[in-house]
């Protein structure tokens, strides 16, 4: 089973940023551990700050992945260029968010990315991710 995380604006700074927030944990150190508790996966991980190199990545990986997380931080609420790029690959796409959205600033109770999704996540931290995971085995 192939798996590709994708994470976009600001989630370079996870265990830095806004810990009370998003914890202090770094993605990198999290993603060890995802793989060291699904070690039939063959993950992928890839983050960007830039709304094209994340569309980029997701037609990249789109066709050939059976299952993508996509953290697409910020750009969930403004970018209907990623919403129009999961659309258009065949690749299943979960949503994942570390914080829970709806109990944000109002801005972040919309995602447009989400009826392209599968599913949403949100609001668990970094256990988000592993039950996404947990959908595609």
């Amino acid at each position: 089973m192939k798996i590709a995380i994708i994470n976009g604006p600001n989630l370079n700074l996870l265990g830095k940023r806004e810990p009370g927030i998003y914890g202090s944990e770094s993605f990198e150190t999290y993603f060890e551990q995802l793989k060291q508790l699904f070690p039939q996966v063959e993950f992928t991980y890839y983050q960007s700050n830039v709304e094209g190199e994340i569309i980029n990545h997701l037609h990249e990986v789109g066709f050939s992945v059976d299952g993508i997380l996509l953290n697409a931080g910020g750009y969930t609420h403004t970018s209907v260029a990623i919403r129009d790029a999961i659309a258009g690959i065949t690749s299943p796409v979960i949503e994942v968010h570390i914080s829970n959205v709806y109990a944000r600033e109002e801005f972040r109770h919309t995602s447009l990315i989400a009826p392209k999704c599968v599913g949403s996540i949100c609001g668990l931290g970094m256990k988000g991710y592993e039950l996404a995971v947990r959908y595609f085995m």
